[in-house]
């Protein structure tokens, strides 16, 4: 059974779990079986924050398996280390360094932008979809600068 396993990593405050909650519901939008952890820690003093999203035909577990995650989106540098086991040896590794984040409006869209670096390799989801849910989970007067976040993320992707 082919399940697809992405793991978001940061520091509290950075919007993992948001990031996450808008994958799922893309994931779920297009049919596919959806399952959704967090490992919160010490988020709330800027700590670790981990949030799992496994998807396919049929998801029996919301937990990855430890050196199983297909994707490892990271929006601190120093999350990379902390969490590079869990990545298969085949896994993309998605972390600011990859995008123009120079370029972000607002610093607080970064992990819209590293969703749409990911939104390249998701090739069974098409834009419009991802940009649905950002409608759906953001306010209206912050969609705009998310959207351009997003496609700045997803443009600075070189398969």
């Amino acid at each position: 059974m082919n399940v697809t396993n992405v793991i978001f990593a940061g520091l509290g405050g950075q919007g993992v779990l948001k990031g996450t909650d808008i994958l799922g519901e893309v994931l779920f939008e297009k049919g596919f079986d959806v399952k959704k952890s967090e490992v919160h820690g010490m988020s709330q003093r800027g700590g670790s924050v981990s949030s799992e999203v496994r998807y396919g035909e049929k998801v029996f577990s919301p937990m990855i398996p430890h050196g199983e995650a297909d994707y490892l989106i990271v929006l601190d540098e120093t999350q990379v280390e902390v969490n590079i086991s869990k990545l298969k040896k085949d896994g993309i590794l998605i972390s600011p360094k990859d995008v123009p984040t120079d370029k972000l409006a607002n610093p607080k869209a970064l992990n819209i932008m590293l969703l749409g670096a990911l939104s390249v390799y998701l090739q069974e989801i098409e834009l419009d979809a991802f940009l649905n849910a950002l409608k759906m989970f953001l306010p209206e007067k912050l969609y705009a600068m998310n959207e351009e976040a997003f496609l700045l993320g997803r443009n600075s992707v070189n398969k």
